[in-house]
């Protein structure tokens, strides 16, 4: 899901950035002054690693950003507490023979302002994220749709040849260009929610401002300010605020893991979405954090990412080079310590509609010991015209956060091994994934996370047509082919031999070069319920409750700081 930080993709600077700059300055709320939960209230502080870009789920692209769209917006499908895709404003759909047409029937819903949500408010916001103007690094996701991808070109049609219509306020049905039984899967990513079009119309790129923004999901923003914390509040129109616990959620972005880890013990924060790695062992001994500490499998696969405008990692000789020098069970075994698994391929192992492990495609290098790897390195950079006397220079950039420096730091000493000269640049999470996506840089380092159960959500990243999350602009015909034949293979598995036999390409070609599988990591207080580890990492805030504040309002319920196991 969401291009992402250990998601996704990081960050997309989408239209509404300006507007969040504007709304964020100014005056500084310091999170001391504010007051805490009224009395009788249920108010969750969620760490959530980092600010927002944007607030618009049309040109998001963050894991953090895409948790907080999930509580103020809902698709047609919903995730439900184990991240699976449930039935959200669509109450049934329907599907033809040839499975190119979606029809979905709307429950009757209104946004936070009152206003209906009709089938309208879908065709709008599909037609929206297609428009170049609107620069959306999903785009790509709406080619299923009739002439999605023709849209989202130069010189595309009207828009009103998209894929979708709105036969009535209650109705929307989907033109497809083929079959596609994990529809209700994309369905329930935020690029595709509705977006109020009434607002937008109104607003323009200022529709996110937290004075103005409107929202269909079970929280609405109400205060958003940079550094400090966004703000969501119960949404009264919410089709099933009946059902919906907290009152008030309050996201922090908090990218300082073991700070944020002492804020949980002393019961200021609830949740903290990512947890140092390698503390983990330290935190489940009894004494100290043991109940608070949840991972899981994680269908997410962590890889460096080459831009292939770079001559040097234009040949393919380099790029393998580079991949096969990363000391990965190091990497996993001694600096990550909390599960990940090293990765030769890059769809992760459980996913849906895919082969099996004795199937899946690694490089050919695999078997060798890593003093092999080293040696045949070696020789394919004097192949390509690098050695002692002509060394590999190049720079790597990625965020600063403390997994990220010791993975970059422990790759930078592997290829020092061979001869490459790699210096090391930390910036900011999201200044990091705006270079990427704009093709500053040389070698990054990224993590992607499924948006959908299925092999597609990580193998149409290298298509050629995929645009800004492809970051290295990996760009073979053969491949796109490939993927072109599985879309339109009815057989199961024909078809996941198919997009085993695209993998295997990108492998070959060295496109990216895959580091580890990851595993989920959050601090949860005892006292939450409604949190459910799953493969995606996915809890949305419509299920999560604890105790209400009681007394006096500084006085909230916190769990005790530490407890046995």
């Amino acid at each position: 899901m969401s291009g992402k930080f250990l998601g996704a993709g990081w960050a997309l600077v989408g239209a509404s950035v300006a507007s969040l700059a504007l709304a964020g300055c100014g005056k500084h709320e310091p999170r001391v002054a504010r007051p805490y939960c009224p009395p009788g209230k249920v108010c969750i502080e969620y760490g959530n690693s980092i600010d927002p870009s944007t607030l618009d789920p049309q040109t998001m692209t963050l894991v953090q950003e895409a948790t907080i769209a999930r509580a103020t917006f809902e698709g047609l499908y919903q995730d439900d507490q184990q991240g699976k895709a449930v039935l959200g404003l669509a109450t049934s759909a329907e599907t033809s023979a040839d499975g190119l047409t979606w029809t979905f029937h709307l429950r009757p819903a209104k946004w936070s302002d009152g206003q209906p949500v009709t089938a309208h408010d879908f065709v709008f916001a599909y037609r929206r994220i297609v428009q170049p103007a609107t620069a959306s690094a999903y785009a790509y996701l709406f080619y299923i749709l009739k002439n999605g991808q023709a849209l989202n070109g130069p010189h595309g049609p009207a828009p009103e040849t998209l894929g979708a219509e709105a036969p009535d306020d209650h109705t929307l049905v989907l033109h497809l260009i083929h079959p596609a039984p994990y529809l209700p899967q994309l369905l329930k990513h935020q690029a595709f929610y509705p977006v109020p079009e009434h607002v937008i119309r109104k607003w323009g790129d200022a529709w996110t401002r937290p004075e103005h923004i409107v929202s269909n999901g079970p929280f609405q923003v109400t205060a958003f300010r940079l550094a400090d914390y966004v703000r969501v509040e119960k949404n009264p129109y919410y089709y099933e605020a009946d059902k919906v616990c907290a009152d008030r959620v309050d996201f922090l972005p908090l990218s300082e893991a073991v700070s944020a880890e002492r804020r949980v013990k002393r019961g200021e924060l609830d949740v903290n979405d990512t947890v140092q790695s390698g503390r983990i062992p330290f935190l489940r001994q009894p004494g100290q954090m043991p109940r608070f500490v949840h991972t899981h499998t994680y269908l997410s696969t962590s890889y460096v990412i080459f831009n292939t405008h770079v001559p040097a990692l234009a040949m393919r000789e380099v790029r393998q080079a580079l991949s096969m020098t990363i000391d990965r069970d190091f990497i996993t075994a001694k600096l990550m310590r909390a599960g990940q698994i090293p990765a030769y391929s890059f769809v992760p192992p459980g996913m849906s509609g895919y082969v099996g492990e004795d199937q899946r495609p690694k490089p050919y290098w695999y078997p060798m010991s890593f003093a092999q790897r080293q040696a045949e390195a070696r020789r394919l950079l004097a192949q390509a015209g690098y050695g002692p006397g002509h060394p590999l220079k190049l720079e790597m950039k990625a965020s600063n956060t403390t997994d990220t420096v010791l993975i970059a730091q422990a790759m930078q000493a592997d290829w020092a091994t061979v001869g490459i000269d790699v210096k090391f640049r930390q910036e900011e999470g999201q200044i990091s994934f705006q270079d990427y996506n704009t093709r500053d840089f040389q070698v990054g380092l990224a993590s992607w996370i499924l948006d959908y159960d299925d092999p597609l959500t990580f193998l149409a990243l290298m298509r050629s047509d995929t645009g800004a999350q492809n970051y290295g602009d990996y760009r073979n015909p053969a491949y796109d082919a490939l993927l072109d034949q599985a879309d339109h293979e009815a057989d199961g598995g024909r078809r996941a031999q198919i997009l085993a036999k695209a993998e295997k390409m990108i492998i070959d070609d060295a496109d990216i070069a895959t580091v580890y599988y990851g595993v989920n990591r959050n601090l949860v207080n005892p006292n939450v319920t409604g949190w459910s580890d799953n493969f995606g990492d996915i809890h949305p805030a419509k299920y999560l409750c604890m105790p209400p504040t009681r007394g006096a309002a500084s006085g909230r319920a916190t769990a005790p700081q530490s407890q046995p196991q």
